[in-house]
């Protein structure tokens, strides 16, 4: 039997674990900061749960099976569904509900750079609300999270789905096209105009709506506030359109206050989320470089937890892809020196079987002094624990052969070349502290 991965998933070695660890432990601490609180739930719902809250497209990439009970079950596609079956299942959760989630979620889709099937997820929600101060919120989550990350060339492109209905409804787009409508224009970046036109002639658009629906989404203006003054004048004849220009100028007037930089957060008429369980405001941050797509996404979702047997609450939330900021954080080498040091800082060898305890004892005695030690397994000559030593990038090593146990000392090995240097043991914790104070200064 050859032993390999599935396609489209990964194993995950220590080197790049430790820079998910660190990155998943910012975005923690970003989300608590906000007032979020942990949640956890099952990589398996019932399929029923799952199926029909993504729209047609994405229910064709669920992993959905029968299990040993005869139960139709399917894998987490996001977070979000679970979350709103957990809010319809405690009523006692109080409102608005704030919670956080760093898991994994499974896609069955064509794998690809920074696209697997099976990837992590970080989302952050708040059911409950209606007010725009809970979106304005996630977009001064979502911006500390990219800084504390390092991200600085990064953008948050601002949308409305009520915004994208009325636009459907200002080029005469029937209903029933709308979906594709949006899929089209959602590409104006990548493609370019020419193509998106031919794209929505395609979907069945006479020239002339595709003409005015090209025209209206690619409005511009030096200041957000005036080009959706613009926007609501055009759409005067649509009240949805009037409410949706309306609650993003309330969401961007509390940028400065969230401490959002002109230039982070701008409103993008062309952009689409895709899952069609979108209700208002939607979000989606890209960084420059490298160009790999959107790192976080998300939006108001106002009718997901009464698809779930509860009663309509309102809510909003973010999802950021992990794993593209994890290639993101290797590619341009953001993490920092001490995240890719090694962790071990000091092995402690052992001279023969009948010192093993000796060293263990050592050990102790170093970890309580806050030093992070490894004994080695075994009593191998000299030369292959110094070799496991330097393998694992490990700086320090500490031998006590016979003569350093009777005399009370011990030597220390400086794997970097700087010698060793022998003293006593009780002296040995407070100098490799200090040295290694040194180091990661």
């Amino acid at each position: 039997m050859k032993p390999q991965v599935l396609r489209g998933m990964r194993d995950i070695l220590p080197e790049r674990m430790r820079v998910r660890q660190y990155a998943m432990g910012i975005l923690r601490d970003t989300f608590e900061s906000f007032g979020f609180q942990p949640l956890e739930t099952p990589a398996m719902e019932y399929a029923e749960t799952l199926t029909g809250k993504y729209g047609e497209e994405a229910d064709r990439l669920l992993y959905q099976f029968e299990d040993r009970g005869g139960r139709r079950v399917g894998l987490r596609y996001d977070l979000t569904v679970p979350l709103c079956r957990v809010v319809a299942s405690y009523a006692e959760l109080p409102r608005p509900f704030k919670r956080y989630q760093i898991a994994p979620v499974w896609r069955a889709e064509r794998p690809q750079k920074g696209r697997y099937r099976e990837f992590w997820q970080c989302d952050v929600d708040t059911v409950g609300s209606a007010s725009m101060l809970a979106d304005a919120e996630l977009l001064g989550v979502a911006t500390q999270a990219l800084r504390h990350l390092g991200f600085v060339d990064f953008r948050i492109k601002l949308n409305s789905r009520k915004l994208l209905v009325a636009l459907a409804e200002y080029a005469g787009v029937p209903p029933d096209q709308a979906v594709g409508v949006y899929r089209a224009i959602d590409k104006l970046e990548k493609v370019g105009v020419e193509a998106v036109r031919s794209e929505l002639l395609e979907e069945g658009l006479s020239g002339q709506a595709a003409d005015r629906l090209l025209e209206l989404v690619q409005m511009h203006a030096p200041e957000a506030a005036d080009l959706l003054a613009q926007v609501e004048k055009q759409l005067a004849a649509y009240p949805l359109g009037v409410e949706g220009a309306r609650e993003l100028g309330e969401v961007m007037g509390y940028a400065e206050a969230l401490g959002i930089r002109p230039g982070e957060c701008q409103v993008d008429l062309s952009m689409v989320r895709g899952l069609e369980y979108y209700t208002g405001p939607i979000l989606e941050a890209v960084v420059e470089r490298p160009r790999i797509g959107s790192i976080i996404g998300g939006g108001r979702y106002d009718h997901l937890v009464g698809l779930l047997g509860g009663q309509d609450e309102p809510a909003t939330g973010l999802s950021f892809g992990l794993e593209r900021i994890i290639d993101v954080l290797e590619e341009l080498h953001m993490a920092p020196a001490e995240v890719c040091r090694p962790l071990t800082q000091v092995l402690v060898t052992v001279f023969s079987p009948g010192s093993a305890s000796e060293s263990l004892g050592l050990a102790q005695e170093l970890r309580a002094a806050g030093i992070r030690t490894e004994v080695y397994l075994g009593a191998d000559r000299l030369g292959a624990q110094l070799r496991y030593a330097s393998r694992k990038g490990i700086p320090f090593v500490i031998i006590q052969g016979p003569d350093e146990l009777a005399a009370g000392q011990l030597t220390v090995r400086d794997m970097a070349g700087d010698g060793q240097q022998r003293m006593s043991r009780d002296a040995a914790a407070l100098w490799l502290r200090e040295r290694l104070a040194n180091a990661s200064g």
